[in-house]
């Protein structure tokens, strides 16, 4: 008779010790969960960093707007926004995520589907001066080829534009 109440309670407890780790892994799920989400932008945010940019950039020229743009610790990258800054010629002049891509052409450069989307930025830059970009891109995080949209806007008289994009 004691052995079956120590057993009973030995099954109890390992019951009771089971649902309290189901408990913290349920919660750590959801926290990470959350977590994955909160580091990625929207659209709006995406916007408001290159209006941030825009207006930064206007304030103190390039001199000083690039190498904050390029500053990957900076106020112009956010989760996993940051900006790049184009000319009409296609080359990138300032890019807060990938240091190595400055001062490359990149007019000739097609997304998975073959579009030559770096091109489209600029018209849009060019001929509405503020808009949307839809392309296909690898994504750093997932490593496979994803529907992406840039937002670009030309900045003033300039012959450039600053743009970010969003992983849709």
């Amino acid at each position: 008779m004691a052995d079956q109440k120590i057993n009973k309670r030995r099954k109890t407890k390992e019951r009771e010790k089971i649902k309290k780790l189901t408990a913290i892994i349920m919660v750590a799920a959801f926290l990470a969960c959350g977590i994955a989400h909160a580091g990625t932008g929207t659209a709006k945010e995406a916007a408001a960093l290159v209006d941030k940019a825009v207006a930064y950039y206007k304030a103190n020229g390039k001199d000083k707007a690039y190498p904050e743009f390029n500053n990957k610790n900076g106020q112009f990258v956010n989760k996993d926004l940051y900006v790049f800054v184009i000319d009409w010629n296609g080359t990138i002049l300032a890019h807060g995520a990938n240091e190595k891509l400055i001062n490359k052409p990149t007019g000739d450069l097609k997304d998975a589907d073959g579009k030559y989307f770096m091109r489209e930025m600029v018209k849009v830059a060019q001929t509405k001066g503020t808009g949307w970009v839809d392309y296909k891109w690898t994504n750093p995080v997932t490593k496979k080829i994803e529907q992406k949209s840039s937002y670009v806007k030309r900045v003033g008289n300039e012959n450039l534009l600053i743009g970010c994009g969003i992983y849709k």
